[in-house]
């Protein structure tokens, strides 16, 4: 498991911004990050002056979305779909840019929705995240119900003696 911190996740998405100019310089985890920062203009600003928004902080409240937040989930998204990790995951992630004409964009911010609930969920209960809730929210952005059988949560693996 990583240590990440806001600090970690600003930097990195500022220097793959920075790096744009040589993109055969990056791993693959910085072009995908690179293909999201492209496709959100509007957040270029923000990586351009990362500095300036080190400790600041985005409320929904006042209809604020964190960009620095928001790429990161983008980045979640394609690498569960990419290792198709919650199972399933990856279909999903082809059915919903198909539905959106190869959008990948539009595809993944209706996955982040169901990916952005589940962590609030967790949050708010201060429980692991839920997989079955998970992609339950996922199956359903397809016309899916719930599956016939529930999943071993990672936090609960210990517990029932599977790791």
């Amino acid at each position: 498991m990583y240590d990440v911190n806001t600090t970690d996740v600003r930097r990195f998405f500022a220097q793959v911004w920075q790096q744009r100019p040589q993109p055969q310089t990056l791993d693959a985890l910085q072009q995908k990050a690179l293909r999201i920062i492209q496709a959100h203009p509007e957040y270029h600003t923000y990586l351009a002056h990362w500095e300036r928004y080190l400790d600041h902080t985005w409320t929904p409240e006042a209809g604020e979305t964190n960009p620095f937040l928001h790429m990161s989930l983008h980045l979640s998204i394609q690498e569960q779909a990419a290792i198709d990790q919650p199972f399933g995951i990856a279909d999903i992630h082809r059915q919903l840019c198909a539905k959106h004409n190869d959008d990948w964009v539009a595809a993944e911010h209706e996955m982040m929705e169901a990916l952005a609930e589940t962590i609030w969920q967790a949050q708010r209960y201060g429980q692991g995240l839920d997989v079955n809730a998970y992609i339950t929210r996922l199956r359903r952005l397809v016309d899916l119900g719930q599956e016939d059988e529930a999943r071993i949560n990672p936090h609960e693996a210990a517990t029932q003696g599977t790791v």
